[in-house]
């Protein structure tokens, strides 16, 4: 045997060894976020939030047994590929149909929203990374931007106390836009394209944008979609000058290991947005691939709630969920007035 077809061998024994040892703690994962799933869709309930709660409910096995590793692979690891495989959900070609002033009100609702999470935030008594959780996740695309900035944090004993607060916050506050905004869009009478830019600049998730937006008409759905993506689209520079100041300017954190330059995850979305943008990407793939980040993202839910002590949870305080409620309010009060303005 000589020396490539050894180390051959020992690297097939070595992913062999992983593979047994991750098994059955994503296997774990795996099944509870395709529980989560058909509850969703036979209950009309958010995927995510579902998979969060299911997961706290089996936050047993995370404690001790086979499945400790695979829970933590899946919590960490699969997030940040269903991150990066957001990227393929974004082009330029989205962005060009809404027009300038448009996209700019949407950039400023979303820079301006974290700017007002790390006042009030400070104002709150809370230090700066919840401060950014929270209005990051708010501001993008909810729980998905929660997972990509929590990934960049310095971690310490409640990162992910705060991960599955601000999952849970945004994600139920999500909902009940989805059913109070159509209501209120139809309210102050705007018209199709006004409520489309509205809806799709202020409700959390992607999911429940096309669900407001759709209930009013085909037209407003679009819109609010292309909308949405485009706050999408700014996830990954967001997290990018986050990652740099946090690793320039923070404190040190538990473990002394600071973020890296550039997150693989983000090069991953960056180079997955190019590609799509130049039409390199067939169609089927691009489908496929946005399916995938669905599903690695609702199996990387489930893990982090396995991981979960409810009791922190629920020791995180009134003032925690008066922040997000405010930031909620904020961007919503933002992207109307500009809409008025604008339009």
């Amino acid at each position: 045997m000589n020396a490539s077809t050894s180390s051959s061998s020992q690297l097939v024994a070595r992913m062999n060894e992983q593979t047994r040892i991750l098994f059955p703690g994503v296997i774990v994962a795996i099944m509870v976020a395709v529980a989560a799933k058909f509850l969703s869709e036979h209950y009309a309930t958010p995927a995510m939030l579902l998979a969060l709660l299911l997961g706290i409910a089996v936050s047993f096995l995370s404690e001790e047994g086979k499945a400790v590793a695979g829970i933590g692979f899946s919590a960490r690891t699969l997030l940040r590929l269903g991150v990066a495989l957001l990227g393929v959900r974004i082009s330029i070609d989205l962005m060009a149909g809404l027009g300038l002033e448009l996209i700019l009100l949407v950039i400023a609702g979303v820079l301006t929203t974290i700017a007002f999470g790390f006042t009030f935030g400070r104002l709150f008594g809370h230090k700066w990374r919840f401060s950014f959780l929270t209005a990051g996740s708010v501001a993008i695309c909810g729980a998905s931007a929660a997972m990509a900035i929590i990934a960049i944090l310095p971690k310490d004993d409640r990162s992910e106390e705060r991960l599955i607060f601000t999952v849970m916050g945004v994600t139920v506050l999500s909902t009940i836009a989805m059913i109070a905004y159509p209501v209120l869009v139809n309210w102050l009478e705007l018209t199709e394209l006004q409520g489309g830019v509205f809806l799709g600049g202020t409700i959390h998730d992607v999911a429940q944008v096309v669900g407001a937006g759709f209930s009013i008409s085909e037209f407003t759905g679009d819109t609010a979609t292309l909308v949405k993506l485009i706050r999408v689209a700014m996830l990954a520079p967001i997290v990018l000058v986050a990652s740099l100041l946090i690793r320039n300017y923070a404190e040190l954190p538990a473990d002394g290991k600071r973020p890296p330059i550039l997150p693989m995850f983000v090069v991953g979305f960056l180079v997955l947005a190019a590609l799509n943008s130049f039409h390199l990407i067939p169609a089927f793939v691009a489908d496929f691939l946005s399916d995938a980040s669905r599903w690695l993202l609702l199996i990387a839910i489930a893990a982090v709630g396995m991981k979960t002590n409810l009791k922190q949870i629920l020791s995180v305080g009134g003032t925690a969920i008066a922040l997000i409620v405010l930031e909620t309010i904020f961007i919503a009060a933002f992207i109307l007035a500009g809409i008025k303005l604008l339009t």
